[in-house]
């Protein structure tokens, strides 16, 4: 099979090609993979049967009613995840395999009806479905407070790096790896930390030291993780990508390497967010970064509510799936909001993962009923306005009064061409 040599970068979908038919036309036909993309469904139904009958009827777990209970919604969980990889249309990757990205889709939707489920708990049900499946939780949390002693001092910087620090500056990394732009992360970075002391009359665990916020966690580990990651997606933005056959490379040096970037994109698309270029453009970026925001903050409230510790692996598992849900869904977003003639709807991971993170902001809401009763400081209300203030004044100036005081007789403004075309290419192409 002839090498096929794709480009640097992969643009958004054109309006005539279907996604679906670019991920199948994207799919590797080389001979040596191609029983990896055949379609093995009664094969996977019949293993699946056996697998049942198996733990149904020959498992040596003890009977109980408990193990029963969590084996066997253990064991229809993987069923429903068996029937996604199955049978669920495809999304945006296809590495390092389309079944991989089926998988996260139907993680998605489980984890979506576990949230369903849990908002329908009042607290005490709620703490106790979780210690349900670990009996060391269920507990009150201790108050924990990082601004008891804010000198800035060699001894003080020392104790409070730990685990967390390490983890702080790879979630960085994977933040950058799905939003792609170094501008963007920034705002998300220091909006974070405005955040925590907006809320820490709260939750207590926000109330850190100034040189906690700013220089720990923004100068050290966000700029490592964002550092680390623009430069990973520098790496993959500037790399030629040809895709040759493992049967078609003659050594077996080569052979590896081929193996081994099987695990990497296909291709990359640099993203252009471009808030300042049109206004469709400025609120989008907006509700992006709100979204990432509340996904960030549910993450505190929910360990908060439902009184699971900071260390605890629920926690971590949480982490883990948002961020596989969110690099095909910041992918599906960024096409829908910036190429918005190349999809008449949006994506299905970006839909299911609002729907995650809008059904977490309600079950906080609920929970929190009678937990947060100090008000918040007159000083973050008067800034919130201030800023929401700033938030709207900026795009009435940029894409509203600035082109009527250039051309005050102009028919046409910014708002009413694609978002990232200017007045003067819009012209153009409708003359042409």
């Amino acid at each position: 099979m002839a090498s096929a040599v794709r480009p640097k970068a992969e643009r958004p979908s054109s309006p005539e090609v279907d996604p679906q038919v670019q991920v199948r036309s994207a799919t590797p036909s080389d001979p040596t993979s191609e029983f990896f993309y055949h379609p093995r469904t009664l094969s996977a139904l019949f293993c699946m049967m056996a697998a049942l009958v198996y733990v149904a009827f020959f498992s040596p777990i003890e009977d109980t009613t408990v193990n029963n209970t969590k084996l066997g919604i253990f064991a229809a969980s993987l069923c429903f995840l068996l029937f996604g990889v199955l049978q669920f249309r495809d999304g945006p990757f296809i590495r390092p395999h389309p079944a991989v990205w089926r998988l996260v889709l139907a993680m998605g939707v489980l984890y979506q009806m576990f949230l369903v489920f849990l908002l329908f708990q009042n607290p005490r049900d709620a703490r106790q479905l979780i210690a349900y499946w670990d009996p060391e939780l269920g507990k009150p949390l201790p108050d924990r407070s990082y601004a008891d002693s804010c000198e800035l001092t060699w001894d003080n910087l020392k104790n409070q790096v730990d685990i967390f620090v390490l983890a702080h500056a790879l979630g960085w990394f994977g933040k950058t790896l799905i939003i792609r732009d170094v501008w963007l992360c920034w705002i998300v970075s220091v909006m974070f930390e405005v955040m925590e002391y907006s809320l820490q009359h709260q939750l207590n665990n926000f109330a850190e030291c100034w040189w906690d916020h700013w220089i720990l966690d923004v100068l050290v580990c966000n700029w490592l993780g964002i550092y680390l990651g623009m430069k990973t997606c520098e790496y993959f933005e500037m790399k030629q990508y040809s895709w040759r056959g493992i049967r078609q490379i003659p050594t077996y040096r080569g052979k590896i390497s081929r193996t081994a970037a099987q695990f990497t994109p296909h291709s990359w698309t640099k993203f252009e967010w471009g808030p300042t270029k049109s206004f469709r453009n400025y609120v989008a970026v907006i509700l992006v970064v709100a979204v990432i925001l509340v996904c960030e903050l549910n993450a505190f409230y929910l360990k908060f509510l439902l009184w699971v510790p900071p260390e605890h692996p629920l926690v971590t598992y949480r982490l883990t799936i948002m961020f596989l849900f969110g690099i095909p869904s910041c992918r599906e977003a960024y096409d829908y909001m910036m190429s918005p003639l190349a999809n008449t709807r949006i994506g299905t991971q970006i839909w299911l993962m609002l729907a995650n993170i809008i059904t977490e902001v309600l079950i906080c809401i609920k929970l929190s009923k009678g937990e947060f009763t100090e008000p918040a400081p007159r000083a973050v209300i008067l800034f919130w306005q201030v800023f929401v203030a700033l938030l709207i004044a900026y795009p009435v100036y940029q894409f509203w009064f600035l082109p009527w005081y250039h051309n005050p007789y102009g028919a046409g403004v910014t708002t009413a061409t694609t978002p990232n075309t200017s007045p003067s290419e819009a012209t153009d192409k409708k003359r042409g």
